[in-house]
Parts: structure tokens; C-alpha cells; sequence
């Protein structure tokens, strides 16, 4: 699993591989914000939760259809499918090398672009804990949409059609949890929810994605 997880980050790093991608689509949405609503920052401190979120989301997004896809055009998808090592464990690899190479560098980076979006300070914790606990859902998530999709000829929209609904929850609670920091007030119920969003992605999805994989592989 080891060797799997760093032959992937190997391969996200190289040119082309998509390191990077989500980070800079994340900091041309949130540079772009300001320009189109205007300097206020009353009104860009309210939004910034928001924004923040959802330009998160789209930039996890943008790399799905690289987790199998490079895979299964080389073949090597069918070898992991007969290696001693599990499906299922190899698709919680494969999110967890997305979410390394895409969620996590998005957590690091959301100080910095909050400052720009003027996001209160006591909301600067709230909204690194709320991306750190949702977009390993993000990752899992788009690993099983981008199992569905598997083999399937130009199928990016596709993948964001079905995914995107799944995502919803993870942006409503991630959203709420930054917003209520920001205000001040108490963003424990909304965390939980993100929390047990993310834990129940985890548990189930890896089996559903291992699972879909086999049909796809047949």
C-alpha cells in the first residue's frame, strides 16, 4: 500500500500529473471574488465562508478523473484488480493520494486567501479545521464517482454531474461550520455532522469504489 501510495504522489508531481491544478483553480476563484463583487469588506467578510468553500470543492473537483483513469488506460488498474493487495485498499490509497496532493495543499493555503477575502480573524480556525475534516470526504467521494466513470470515453461532465450532488452535505456543513467561526458563535453541531460525513465516507465508500471498479473491469 505503501508503494502504491508513493508511486502516486510520484506520478501527481511530475508535469501533467495534476499537483498544483486545484491549488492555483483555488486562488484564481478567490482573487477573482472581489473583482466581481465589488472592495466592501462588510460584504466580502459575509460571503468569505462561502466562497472559500465552494472554490474548495471545484478545485478538489478538477483532478477526480486522473484517480483511475491513467490507470486503466495503461493496464495497470487490471494488475492492481489480481495483486494480493485488496481493491478496496487500493481505491482508500488512491483518495488518500488525491486528498495529499489536492485537499491538503487547499487546507495550508486557506489562511492566505481568507486574508483577501477579509474573513474575520476568529474565523481563520474554524475554516482550516472545517477543509481539514471535509475534503478527505471530497477525496472519497470523487474516488467512487470516478470509479463509476471508469473507461468511459471523455466521461469528466459525467463525473461531475454525479458527484456533485454528494458533495452538497460536505459543502452545507463545511460552510455553516467556517461561517458560525467567523461570527463567533458555536460551530459544534455543524462539525460533528462534517465529521461524521467524512468518517462514514471512509468506512463505506472504498468498498462501493472496489466494487463498481470489478463490474467495470469485467
Amino acid at each position: 500500500m505503501i508503494a502504491l501510495l508513493a508511486r502516486d504522489l510520484r506520478l501527481a508531481v511530475r508535469a501533467g500529473g495534476g499537483f498544483g491544478l486545484g491549488l492555483s483553480f483555488f486562488l484564481i476563484v478567490v482573487v477573482l471574488v472581489p473583482f466581481g463583487v465589488g472592495p466592501e469588506t462588510g460584504l466580502l467578510s459575509r460571503i468569505a465562508p462561502g466562497v472559500l468553500w465552494v472554490a474548495a470543492l471545484l478545485a478538489c473537483l478538477l483532478s477526480l478523473d486522473r484517480i483511475f483513469a491513467l490507470d486503466y488506460e495503461d493496464g495497470s488498474l487490471d494488475l492492481l484488480a489480481t495483486s494480493p493487495l485488496p481493491l478496496e485498499g487500493a481505491a482508500a490509497v488512491k483518495a488518500l493520494a488525491h486528498w495529499l496532493t489536492t485537499g491538503l495543499p487547499l487546507v495550508l493555503a486557506a489562511p492566505v486567501l481568507a486574508l483577501l477575502m477579509n474573513l474575520p480573524w476568529q474565523g481563520y480556525a474554524p475554516l482550516m479545521l472545517s477543509l481539514l475534516l471535509g475534503t478527505p470526504a471530497l477525496s472519497v467521494i470523487g474516488a467512487f464517482g470516478a470509479a463509476l466513470t471508469v473507461g468511459i470515453k471523455r466521461g469528466g461532465l459525467l463525473l461531475s454531474l454525479l458527484v456533485l450532488p454528494l458533495y452538497v452535505p460536505t459543502l452545507i456543513f463545511g460552510a455553516d461550520v467556517a461561517r458560525r467561526g467567523a461570527e463567533g458563535q458555536d460551530f459544534t453541531t455543524p462539525l460533528m455532522m462534517l465529521a461524521g460525513i467524512s468518517f462514514g465516507a471512509l468506512a463505506l465508500l472504498p468498498f462501493a469504489s472496489a466494487a463498481v471498479l470489478r463490474v467495470n473491469l469485467r
